[in-house]
């Protein structure tokens, strides 16, 4: 399976702190590839610096052949970034409309890519008047996720998109995420705690620990146990 994304010995952090140290993962293209590890792991650091958030200061990030590691964020957005991150970012005094219309505007197929969005979201429909800083965490979530792929991303960076959600809608953010990447012209990059979500949902997995890659490999039951054993030591 061919790479979207590549990050080759990645060194970041913030100002003299080094929080990554010689990071290298891959998610394939069409695919799914998950990052664990516990609290304090790296693992946002890892995403703010995937999306241009964070400067590289050694190492490469190459995104569809193409070096991206000097690239603003938004430059990288142009290029298919798409991010999500940790917290069900929205506009909470601004209705689920408007947060889905703010995304929208400018962009040819505003109407149609917003429509789009709440095929995969259909329960945001009939909350489209309500105000997202009333809405239940997971619903939060689902916006947060629909406004990205608004921007027709070809890679979704998705930080800790379960945390403080309800089982139910676990697993539904699961099966989108799946379905997601079943399109094939999506690829995406999650950050998880919860071993059983991350490798049922995802192609390829790494463990994070102290900014360092410990483990990685193919996902799936057989992975279950060795992510399990890594995570506890």
């Amino acid at each position: 399976m061919t790479s979207l994304l590549e990050i080759s010995g990645v060194h970041a952090g913030y100002d003299k702190t080094e929080i990554l140290h010689g990071v290298s993962l891959h998610v394939p293209a069409g695919g799914v590839a998950a990052v664990l590890g516990h609290n304090g792991a790296g693992k946002t650091t890892l995403l703010r610096t995937a999306v241009g958030l964070l400067p590289v200061k050694k190492g490469t990030i190459t995104f569809d052949g193409e070096e991206v590691s000097s690239l603003s964020p938004h430059a990288r957005v142009a290029r298919g970034f798409g991010y999500v991150p940790q917290g069900q970012q929205s506009f909470a005094q601004l209705s689920t409309r408007d947060n889905l219309q703010l995304v929208a505007d400018g962009r040819a197929r505003g109407k149609q890519l917003i429509a789009e969005a709440l095929d995969t979201f259909p329960a945001l429909t009939s909350l489209l008047d309500r105000k997202a800083g009333l809405l239940s965490g997971g619903q939060r979530q689902q916006l947060a996720i629909a406004r990205a792929l608004i921007t027709s991303p070809r890679l979704l960076v998705l930080d800790e998109p379960t945390e403080g959600i309800q089982p139910n809608v676990v697993a539904e953010i699961e099966g989108i995420i799946s379905s997601l990447a079943q399109r094939g012209d999506l690829s995406v990059l999650l950050v998880e705690q919860h071993v059983g979500f991350s490798l049922r949902a995802s192609d390829v997995y790494s463990v994070l620990d102290s900014g360092r890659i410990t483990h990685s490999g193919v996902s799936g039951a057989s992975a279950d146990a060795e992510v399990s054993e890594a995570l506890a030591i």
